[in-house]
């Protein structure tokens, strides 16, 4: 029994962390509501050892592609399927949390809302959300990765730097 929940313990430590809820997934309860149950995580999935190589490295969008700037240094991370024909994109950056938030306003030229403060989230609305053909609104989220508990979200290209960014942009483009 011990030797099921430590190789359970060791996989799940083992999983890249994705830095934002999945489509689909609930956002927590806000401070004072009960906890809203989260659905379970995907079974991973072990390639064949007959499997095709990794495909090449997705090329990183322009600030035209994404409709909003681009935080001056930071490094494009991956791009993730949202479901109904949209993709959102995530960039890790060695500036601090305040920084990008400070950047942001400046750049959209609006205040946005922090919408957790634990960890530090921020989100910046550009466009009109449209619920029948959209899975997430057209944005800036950016998020707080270091605190006591984590050294920042870990750079998922073998010997990148920096090895953790201690925050997180998620780009959202606009539809057309």
């Amino acid at each position: 029994m011990l030797a099921v929940i430590l190789a359970v313990g060791i996989l799940a430590a083992a999983q890249t962390p994705q830095p934002f809820p999945a489509p689909g997934a609930s956002r927590p309860a806000a401070p004072g509501q009960p906890p809203r149950a989260a659905p379970p995580p995907p079974a991973p999935t072990q390639p064949s050892p007959s499997a095709a190589p990794a495909p090449p490295a997705e090329a990183a969008p322009t600030e035209v592609m994404l409709g909003v700037p681009i935080y001056p240094g930071a490094q494009f991370i991956a791009s993730y399927n949202a479901g109904r024909g949209q993709r959102y994109y995530i960039f890790g950056s060695s500036a601090t949390f305040v920084d990008l938030v400070t950047y942001y306003r400046n750049a959209l030229k609006q205040k946005g809302e922090l919408v957790y403060e634990v960890p530090a989230t921020h989100e910046f609305d550009v466009g009109r959300f449209d619920e029948d053909r959209m899975a997430f609104p057209p944005g800036v989220v950016i998020k707080d990765f270091q605190s006591d508990v984590s050294q920042g979200y870990p750079n998922p290209k073998p010997g990148g730097q920096p090895a953790r960014f201690p925050t997180v942009i998620q780009i959202v483009p606009v539809q057309k």
